[in-house]
């Protein structure tokens, strides 16, 4: 009975957190991501963000593999973490003090009202404060379940003898406290059945402090496997926060005694002292550390190296699979592997000029080659926001990634006309051995120019979710009109003049003239599909 209330009150417990977090974290929504990324400039204000983040989320583990997220796909360097990572750890503290005022007593009260705001509610803020009530009650419940269930142990002698020699070896109850914290990925678990069996006469309190240090080290095992596979920034968040955790541990250690009794002095009951003892220990090392930051950025860079290995064109760099059920940190992977994309087709739409010019064989076929690369990004991509978790995706980022897909597949396009149809006629060309008049060539390029700004004002509006930039990309639809217009009648002049150079070239130069207005039109739907999203 004791073993099957221990497992069931920490599953109760487990579940009732992780119900907690998802309603919370919903109810956040993007401005989660806004407040770790926006706050990072200063040291107080990035500690200030992981402590609120990680008192909604309830995990300083979620927090951290956010981090690892947000750092691997390139959208914060990893010295702006560090403090993001100290503050998780004080506000991982928030849930153990919860914890410790142990309204059990309240739970199946907790529980119905939660179910029935889950259930009745026809808003979805109501449910998402209703899912958050029933996490709270399912884990009042779970340490009930605990605290009564442990009660026949104190006529068990053995388990006494057993918890009395974790009393009297400090070093086992931190591995006791380590193992404990891996195994259920949750310190504030491991914790919270301290504080069970602390309430319950049968764990002593420095027992129970050493437990408390052994599962501030436990919990980094969860972002330490997120960290693999990830490039090295993203394995240096993870190793920050095992690094902050150890130290501070190896700092405590020769005080162990000490610090106990200095905490019992602090509050009556058990379970506070637990609470008070993870606080107190979690702030301490935010303010051990916080001044020295840039030394332990500079250390853990030199600890964890670049890996020197040779870039592949036709690998995805961002995505990351373990980002999937959190909507925001995906799309923003997303969205930074199809700027990459985009990267790659301004390129080719550079070089297609250049091959024109020069008529270089080589250049013209590594074009070519780079559009495979845009269609396995596209591929990726799209398979990628396929998976997502739309059941949590509020409805700004709904249509942020309709916007991502809409800029993927024009990209796309725009791709396959360079390899296509442009670098068709560029072969073409190349194997009848025709060339441009000056003037054609000249207004060719001045034409691909004004193509290719505005390919990149539509690129830099999207990248930046700039209204005015993406209006302006409208606003030049008439003159590219316009001008492609003009070209036409101007090449129609050289024609009728008898010019045999613009005659012997006439078919390829009107048929590059109509493949760039094309690319322009792609281009436009872009800056289209920016606006809607705005």
């Amino acid at each position: 009975m004791v073993i099957v209330a221990l497992f069931g009150g920490v599953a109760l417990l487990l579940y009732g957190m992780r119900l907690a977090g998802e309603a919370l974290q919903r109810a956040a929504g993007s401005r989660l991501r806004t407040l770790l990324t926006g706050l990072t400039r200063n040291r107080f204000l990035a500690v200030t963000a992981g402590a609120t983040v990680t008192a909604i989320i309830q995990s300083s583990s979620a927090t951290t593999m956010m981090l690892i997220g947000f750092v691997g796909a390139g959208l914060m360097t990893f010295p702006q973490t560090l403090g993001i990572i100290l503050g998780a750890d004080i506000g991982t503290t928030f849930t153990v003090q919860l914890i410790a005022f142990r309204i059990t007593d309240y739970a199946p009260l907790l529980v119905g009202l939660g179910f029935a705001l889950v259930f009745f509610g026809r808003r979805h803020a109501v449910k998402d404060v209703g899912q958050a009530i029933l996490g709270f009650g399912l884990l009042f419940l779970g340490l009930k379940l605990i605290i009564d269930g442990m009660a026949p142990v104190k006529q068990n002698e053995l388990a006494l003898e057993l918890l009395t020699a974790l009393a009297g070896n400090p070093l086992a109850g931190i591995l006791a406290g380590a193992g404990m914290s891996a195994a259920v990925a949750s310190s504030a678990a491991s914790i919270g059945l301290a504080i069970a069996l602390s309430g319950a006469g049968i764990l002593s309190l420095s027992a129970a402090v050493t437990i408390v240090l052994g599962a501030n080290v436990g919990t980094c095992a969860t972002a330490l496997a997120a960290s693999m596979g990830a490039n090295a920034e993203a394995k240096r968040v993870a190793v920050a926060h095992i690094a902050f955790k150890v130290l501070g541990v190896i700092m405590i250690f020769p005080f162990i005694r000490p610090f106990a009794e200095w905490v019992a002095s602090t509050a009556a009951d058990p379970g506070r002292q637990i609470a008070n003892a993870h606080t107190f220990f979690n702030v301490g090392i935010s303010l051990v550390f916080l001044p020295f930051m840039s030394w332990a950025a500079r250390a853990i860079q030199a600890l964890v190296p670049e890996s020197p290995q040779a870039e592949n064109p036709f690998r995805t760099r961002y995505v990351d699979e373990r980002s999937l059920d959190q909507p925001a940190l995906a799309l923003g992977q997303a969205t930074r592997e199809a700027l990459r994309m985009a990267d790659v087709v301004q390129g080719m739409l550079r070089d297609t000029i250049r091959v024109f010019r020069t008529d270089d064989q080589d250049l013209l076929e590594d074009v070519e080659r780079r559009d495979d690369h845009v269609d396995f990004l596209d591929r990726e991509i799209k398979l990628f926001l396929a998976r997502l978790r739309r059941e949590t995706m509020s409805p700004d980022l709904a249509r942020k990634e309709i916007a991502l897909i809409s800029l993927i597949g024009n990209l796309e396009n725009i791709g396959d006309i360079i390899d296509k149809n442009l670098m068709e006629l560029a072969r073409k060309k190349v194997h009848l051995n025709r060339h441009f008049s000056e003037e054609g060539l000249a207004e060719i390029t001045d034409f691909h120019a004004l193509i290719s700004k505005n390919v990149e004002s539509a690129l830099a509006a999207f990248a930046a979710n700039d209204r005015r930039l993406a209006q302006e990309v409208l606003d030049r639809r008439p003159l590219i009109r316009q001008r492609e217009r003009g070209l036409r009648e101007s090449h129609l002049a050289r024609l009728r003049a008898g010019r045999h150079d613009s005659l012997e070239t006439s078919d390829i130069h009107l048929d590059v003239l109509t493949n760039l207005k094309r690319i322009s039109s792609h281009v436009t739907a872009i800056a289209v599909s920016i606006l809607e999203e705005v």
